[in-house]
């Protein structure tokens, strides 16, 4: 009798020896197809012999089916290429002034012969043919494009210039060919003229702007000396048609590809002015320069607006522009003044006065920020939600996103069951809508504030599967945060020491809440809570620009908590303030890079993949 071990092993042994058969079965069979199909297709076998770069019987099998039909294009390009694979170039040359003798009117013959001297060392000899198939352009774009796309594919650009260029004298047509002639000319260093055949249709504008701007992206890139040479381009072009305002309008874009938005500003002023638009497009150039953080300049386009007077159609609406940029402006300030603070605050207080029905839109919600969050006016802020709620003709979705910024604002100030009984009104109200889950998710974080972990465990567990991806994922950590943190002993007072430091951190009392960490890090030091609590200790120095301690803090989770669920929060974090705020790029790229390599199922792959092209733009490192 064998031994169960040893049965197992005869077993494997035959089994190997079956799969090793049926390999060698499946290989002997496709061999065999090959075979059969090469001696059935001369063509085939000729192609096979060459993959396998035996190209005497390559030749020897092609050459047999060329001489029985020499007008089979397919089989002259074939044989044509193996000579030249072999370096038969004197072979390749007679192959092709043969085929000549048939087709003399073909000018992509003449691009063989010509490609055949080039090859051989005899570049010089390959001007006669390339200019005689040139000659043979008859306007047919279809025949122009194979021929320049040929010569490119040769490696002979200046040739394809010079199709593109025959083309449009036997059309015509100086902008058919504009596109792909000016990228030739870049190509081989004609900047100058690569601009102007791009700006030469402009007389007729011929491509949207849009288009217009790709190709001009792709032919100065970044390149500070090309962009100034695409301007004074424009320059002389505005000069020469001062009512063609698609090259204003294109010198405006150029001065922001450039950083210079005080440029940019004066252009859309004059454009503005000479159309009688009344601030439409200062309006639109105001929300770019905003979105690309340059305030003040957005500020100046707005101000255009403002001094046309009240009486123009878009005045409130600049207003409110400039309201929201002035905020955007004091977020991104990492010390705001009491004055700076004061002076926005009047602002709004201004406009509101002025025109009551904002009262109904996101101007409002930015003022109630405004006064809560950064004036410690949180009464005012409620004041002005419970105002904007009671407006009867208040759009469904403002009213329930103000609800809940109503419910934040009370729990700012304390009144946590006032914030739960809205969280709960909104809840109800978008029961089947996003807004609901908010409200839900914000009602879970409360009961975790609290310290009433079982239900916000259940809460949480509906929420992870969230349309939404933010809170679905907000939820996942906070429903992991609790799980993993409820020890068998049900000694809960270090979470519920955590919960209540967040809910600090949320009321903006970070000296309490960051000493209340410190005390849960000293009483529990091998807690598992000790990455949780280093990440918020990361936000509260981000929250007071001191990234260096911030980067201290994250850099101890990913190195001491590395397999822990936080490990790739904190190292995106990482690269996010060495982009945003230290203004290191490669050390972000490094960061970003990192994070992709090392935890590529992380929910911030994607994220990272993008700031690592924008930030690669000008590099030529590989992304991972």
């Amino acid at each position: 009798m064998l031994s169960s071990e040893k049965f197992d092993r005869v077993r494997f042994s035959i089994s190997s020896l079956v799969r090793g058969v049926c390999v060698l079965l499946i290989w002997i069979l496709l061999i065999g197809i090959q075979n059969c199909f090469a001696q059935t297709d001369p063509l085939a076998q000729a192609r096979y012999f060459a993959s396998q770069k035996d190209y005497d019987k390559a030749i020897e099998s092609v050459k047999h089916l060329y001489d029985q039909n020499p007008m089979d294009g397919e089989v002259y390009r074939f044989y044509f290429n193996t000579l030249l694979d072999k370096k038969e170039y004197k072979e390749a040359e007679q192959l092709v002034s043969k085929q000549l003798k048939i087709s003399p009117n073909d000018p992509m013959l003449f691009l063989d012969l010509g490609n055949v001297y080039v090859v051989s060392g005899k570049p010089k000899k390959s001007a006669e043919p390339f200019q005689q198939a040139i000659n043979l352009l008859n306007g047919d774009d279809i025949l122009t494009t194979k021929m320049a796309n040929e010569f490119i594919r040769l490696k002979q650009e200046d040739w394809a210039i010079k199709t593109y260029e025959r083309a449009i004298e036997i059309i015509r047509n100086p902008y058919f060919y504009s596109t792909p002639l000016a990228k030739l000319y870049a190509q081989t260093g004609n900047i100058e003229q690569a601009i102007n055949t791009v700006l030469n249709v402009g007389q007729i504008q011929l491509p949207g702007l849009d288009d217009t701007k790709t190709i001009l992206l792709e032919i100065l890139g970044n390149d500070l000396r090309k962009l100034q040479l695409a301007q004074k381009a424009l320059i002389r072009k505005i000069n020469e048609q001062p009512s063609n305002t698609w090259f204003v309008e294109l010198l405006t874009w150029l001065y922001t590809q450039k950083d210079d938005w005080e440029g940019a500003l004066i252009q859309i002023q004059a454009l503005d002015e000479r159309n009688k638009e009344d601030g439409v497009r200062l309006l639109d150039f105001a929300r770019l320069a905003a979105k690309e953080n340059h305030f003040d300049i957005a500020i100046k386009a707005l101000d255009n607006i403002l001094e046309k007077g009240n009486s123009k159609p878009l005045f409130a609406i600049a207003y409110a522009e400039k309201l929201r940029v002035l905020f955007e402006k004091l977020k991104k300030n990492p010390t705001p003044t009491f004055q700076e603070i004061a002076k926005i605050e009047q602002e709004y207080d201004t406009f509101f006065r002025q025109f009551p029905q904002y009262y109904i839109s996101e101007t409002l919600n930015d003022y109630a920020t405004l006064e809560a969050q950064f004036a410690g006016k949180t009464n005012k802020a409620i004041s002005l939600l419970q105002t904007a709620i009671a407006q009867p003709n208040a759009r469904r979705e403002f009213y329930g996103w103000s609800k809940l910024q109503l419910g934040d604002n009370y729990l700012l100030s304390g009144k946590i069951w006032d914030a739960s009984l809205v969280y709960s009104q909104v809840d109800k109200d978008f029961r089947e809508d996003m807004l609901g889950e908010e409200a839900r998710f914000r009602n879970a974080k409360l009961a975790f504030y609290q310290g009433d972990f079982e239900w916000a465990q259940a809460q949480l567990s509906v929420l992870k599967a969230s349309t939404s991806e933010l809170i679905a994922n907000d939820a996942l950590y906070l429903s992991i945060l609790i799980t993993e943190n409820i020890p068998p002993d049900s000694n809960l007072v270090p979470l519920r020491r955590f919960a209540y430091a967040d809910l600090l951190l949320f009321q903006n009392k970070d000296k309490e809440a960051e000493t209340l960490l410190d005390s849960i890090s000293k009483a529990y030091p091998k807690h598992p809570l000790s990455d949780d609590i280093l990440m918020l200790k990361a936000q509260i120095a981000v929250k007071h620009q001191d990234y260096n301690k911030a980067l201290n803090y994250w850099q101890d989770v990913y190195d001491r908590y590395a397999q822990d669920v936080l490990a790739d929060d904190a190292i995106f974090k990482t690269a996010e303030v060495y982009e945003n705020y230290l203004k290191q790029p490669e050390k972000a790229k490094s960061f970003y890079e990192k994070l992709i390599l090392e935890f590529p199922g992380s929910t911030y792959v994607q994220i990272a993949r993008k700031h690592l092209a924008l930030l690669q733009a000008n590099s030529s490192v590989q992304m991972p």
